[in-house]
């Protein structure tokens, strides 16, 4: 009896995350974490800033053409999953429901809060202004790596996007400084877990 009054107060609680939502959200992690570590090896073997090398503990692929192979596989899957998820949080309303509106005073407020501790993390079905600039930064940063990639990845066949980021040497640089974005989000983000290990259970279980 006490187990299925259990899993009734279980169902009985809201639903923060759909599960479309949660698997989404994980395959795009590990696509990005792949993309992030594979590229490092990548950017070794030809640095953008000479003086900027990544330690090739933290890489993947162990050489050159091993890191180029992680690299594309990952970034099928970033693209096709994030347009998954992209289409579906814009059709369920839960883009619009979750990050907006949103103002720079909103953001100022936040951000004042979480630096004297004083930001509440009590309903975690909402996000406060700082979560959702962040969040809002990072799809856009995802979207300037993909695009950036593909001008660096395919110049001849994309003249105008290679342009439009400044020739090829310039994607090179946006591509890095749109990596090293993500890459301070995601510690950012995992010290934020840290802090609201809740925030985990409820991308894991949904509730």
């Amino acid at each position: 009896m006490e187990t299925m009054n259990a899993v009734s107060d279980a169902q009985r609680e809201p639903l923060i995350h759909p599960r479309w939502l949660r698997i989404t959200h994980w395959l795009n992690a590990l696509a990005a974490l792949i993309m992030m570590f594979s590229g490092w090896r990548i950017y070794d073997a030809s640095p953008v800033f000479p003086a900027i090398v990544i330690p090739t503990s933290i890489t993947l692929g162990g050489w050159l053409g091993g890191a180029l192979q992680w690299h594309f596989a990952a970034m099928w899957l970033l693209v096709c999953n994030g347009i998954v998820y992209l289409v579906l949080n814009l059709l369920s309303g839960r883009f619009a429901s979750k990050f907006l509106p949103l103002s720079p005073r909103a953001v100022l407020r936040d951000f004042i809060a979480a630096l004297s501790g004083k930001l509440s993390h009590a309903d975690l079905r909402q996000y406060n202004a700082v979560q959702k600039l962040a969040y809002l930064a990072v799809v856009i940063d995802l979207v300037v790596l993909v695009l950036s990639g593909l001008a660096i990845w395919k110049s001849v066949q994309f003249p105008l996007l290679r342009e439009l980021m400044g020739g090829y040497d310039n994607a090179r640089v946006v591509h890095f400084c749109a990596m090293a974005v993500m890459a301070v989000f995601v510690v950012v983000h995992v010290a934020m877990v840290a802090l609201v290990p809740r925030s985990l259970l409820t991308m894991l279980r949904g509730r």
